[in-house]
Parts: C-alpha cells; sequence; structure tokens
C-alpha cells in the first residue's frame, strides 16, 4: 500500500453519497480518501455499499459486505476512526483482537489496521480531525485519553450507549428526520454522539501474551508469502520460515485470522490474480497472470478461481477491460 500522503480529509458536503460495486477490491476504492485493499475469502458473487456524509473535518458511513473479507486499511493522517458493528452481528476481528457485540475499533489515521469480516457484515464508521475532536472535547469537558484509545485497536462500550450512537448514524445516513436540519446542526450532533462514545469507553486489550506470539508468526508468514508471490510454497515452507511446528501455524492463522495457513495462501493469490487480471493490458494472457501467482495447473486454477469468485477468470479480464 503506497500514497499515503496524498490521503486527506474529504471535502465538506452536505448530502448523502451512496456507492455500490460487484468487486470487493473496487468497493475498496469507494470510500473516500482511505487507502484499502480488500481480499474475498467465502465463495461467491460481491456485493458491497457505503452511504456516506462527508464534512470538512468529519466523515460518516455505513458499509454493506456480502462476502467473508480480510482487509487492509489506512486512514487519512491527523484523525482517528471509530468502527462500530449494527448490532446482532457476527464476531469480526481487527490485527486479531475478535471483536463483539460490546466491542467497537479504534485506530489513528495514517496507521495501517486490518479488519477480518464475515459474510454479511454491516459497519458504521466515523472519521474525524484530530484538531476538531480535541476542540469539542475541551468545550463538552470530556478528558480523552490518546494512549488508551489508539494502544489496543478494541473497545468496550455499555449497552445503551450503543444502541443510541447506532440509532443517531443511521438517522443520518437515512435522512430520515435529518432533511430539513441544517448541516451546522447535523454535524453538532454527530460530534456529541462521538464524544458520548469516547467518555464511556474502555480499553479490552488482548488477554494472554499468547496473542501477540501468535500475531508475530501470522505476520511472518504473510510477509513471506507477500515477498514471493510466483513460488509454490508449503504449509511446511512456512513453519520453516516462522520457525514453529504445523500445530502451532495452524492455530495462529485460525485464531488471529479465522482461516488455515493453506486456505490464506490459495484465497490470498486468488485475490492477487483478480486485481491483476482487472488491470490487465490487451495483450497480457490469463496463463500468464495465473503463472505469475504461482498457479501452474490452468484447469485447477479455473476451478478454484470460479468458486470462490462466482465467475471465470475470462470474465473478470473481459470486465476489467471493458471499465477502461
Amino acid at each position: 500500500m503506497t500514497g499515503l500522503d496524498a490521503l486527506i480529509a474529504p471535502k465538506e458536503g452536505a448530502s448523502i453519497v451512496l456507492k455500490e460495486a460487484f468487486d470487493a477490491d473496487l468497493h475498496a476504492g469507494n470510500l473516500t480518501n482511505w487507502q484499502q485493499e480488500y481480499d474475498q475469502t467465502s465463495r461467491g458473487g460481491f456485493y458491497g455499499r457505503i452511504a456516506e456524509l462527508p464534512f470538512a473535518d468529519l466523515q460518516v458511513f455505513q458499509e454493506s459486505t456480502s462476502q467473508a473479507l480480510q482487509q487492509k486499511c489506512v486512514v487519512w493522517p491527523d484523525s482517528v476512526w471509530l468502527g462500530i458493528p449494527l448490532a446482532q452481528q457476527e464476531e469480526s476481528r481487527i490485527n486479531g483482537l475478535s471483536v463483539r457485540s460490546e466491542h467497537i475499533m479504534c485506530r489513528p489515521g495514517d496507521c495501517e489496521f486490518e479488519l477480518t469480516t464475515p459474510q454479511d457484515y454491516e459497519l458504521f464508521g466515523m472519521v474525524v480531525q484530530l484538531e476538531t475532536l480535541t476542540r469539542m472535547a475541551r468545550i463538552h469537558g470530556v478528558d480523552l485519553n490518546w494512549d488508551e484509545l489508539t494502544a489496543h485497536g478494541r473497545l468496550s462500550l455499555p449497552e445503551k450507549t450503543l444502541n443510541d450512537v447506532r440509532f443517531v448514524l443511521g438517522r443520518s445516513l437515512q435522512g430520515s428526520g435529518m432533511r430539513a436540519m441544517p448541516e451546522r446542526l447535523t454535524h453538532d450532533l454527530l460530534m456529541t454522539a462521538l464524544l458520548e462514545v469516547l467518555k464511556t469507553e474502555q480499553p479490552a486489550p488482548a488477554q494472554t501474551q499468547s496473542y501477540h506470539h501468535r500475531k508475530m508468526v501470522v505476520d511472518a508468514a504473510r510477509a513471506w508469502i507477500n515477498d514471493n508471490p510466483d513460488t509454490p510454497l508449503t504449509v511446511t515452507d512456512l513453519c520453516q520460515v516462522t520457525n514453529v511446528s504445523r500445530r502451532t501455524l495452524q492455530y495462529a492463522f485460525e485464531s488471529i485470522l479465522s482461516i488455515s495457513p493453506i486456505q490464506y495462501l490459495r484465497i490470498s493469490r486468488l485475490n492477487g490474480v483478480r486485481r491483476a487480471l482487472l488491470n490487465a493490458s490487451n495483450n497480457t494472457s490469463i496463463a500468464d497472470i495465473a503463472a505469475n501467482w504461482g498457479f501452474w495447473h490452468m484447469s485447477q486454477f479455473a476451478k478454484d478461481y470460479r468458486l470462490l469468485f462466482g465467475e471465470r477468470p475470462s470474465k473478470t479480464l473481459e470486465q476489467g477491460r471493458f471499465n477502461r
């Protein structure tokens, strides 16, 4: 992921922007001024929708995705992001930490983080510039513990506070009852809801030291996979790179990413092929792209690709050329 210096806060605007996509990575690019890369991990066609309300110093959105995803995300600098799952969502993960019904997520801008989300997932997001957040906190008498907010990525909130903020965010993004409200008042209402969250939050760090070891193992294996995209790799190779047993490697991946190492290896490379197909030049062949990502048996590759994305590689290639 590159170009972090180019990320800036959204421009001011009072209207709700709706965007849809039928590819996970294209959907990742639909959130204004984020730097993101999405890998689809569950089988079937993808559908994503974003409803976004941008201000000069505040971004509020609701994101819906149909398939399970591994996400790499970076928010614009000098900001803080809160991710608030809608009620009754299945468990997700931020940097390998489980996010349950009592949790929200929080990360500073210009700092990469990773999300693991299940199928049919919906999330409210709020990004606010630090200058605005600090000023509003001072006006409302809210003490912000910045180290607490950003150290762990996962915060706990009372159920009532979570339900209240979900209600406010839902109404603002549907325009229900707020169409006639001046933009300044809408902004103030959203900032008040944000401060209420930060006033009642409690940090929820990892409970065991083993989490940090498991995260290190997964990070080392993923770095090796990313650095060797065209090399045929096995679980044995990953065990040697990470210096752990097969059982430890398996447990680390399943607990941090909710997926086995061999599934991660295959799925990450299939997603790499998909991105390459969508951006391929006219004289590039599917076989060449597949080989660049370590797929040498074309019939098995085509079968695996169709099972994951619900379409043939040739259709993806055609779609990419049509959209350019």
